[in-house]
């Protein structure tokens, strides 16, 4: 199993935050089929070979993602993904 763990500090309320989490949830939606679902200020991220989540902290959010083994060669390219989408959400 290959792990993705990211903690990225920000300064939004917690509206704003729930609004850069939902926005990253649905470009990894679109560019890699995967599913989510919120549970509280928790968001579920599930499909074939991977499982995670985004906790909303007041001044971090936290993304563990587990990806198997047919997502492995994949980890670079959705890690920076989530850098990227983060990076673009996170600067306003």
């Amino acid at each position: 199993m290959s792990v993705i763990d990211i903690h990225r500090a920000h300064s939004l309320n917690k509206v704003h935050a729930r609004e850069a989490a939902e926005n990253l949830a649905k470009d990894l939606s679109q560019h890699f089929d995967v599913n989510y679902q919120w549970e509280g200020d928790v968001l579920k991220f599930k499909r074939s070979g991977v499982k995670g989540q985004l906790d909303i902290a007041e001044d971090d959010l936290h993304i563990h993602l587990e990806l198997g083994l047919m997502l492995r060669p994949f980890k670079s390219r959705i890690e920076q993904e989530i850098h990227s989408q983060l990076d673009q959400i996170l600067k306003a």
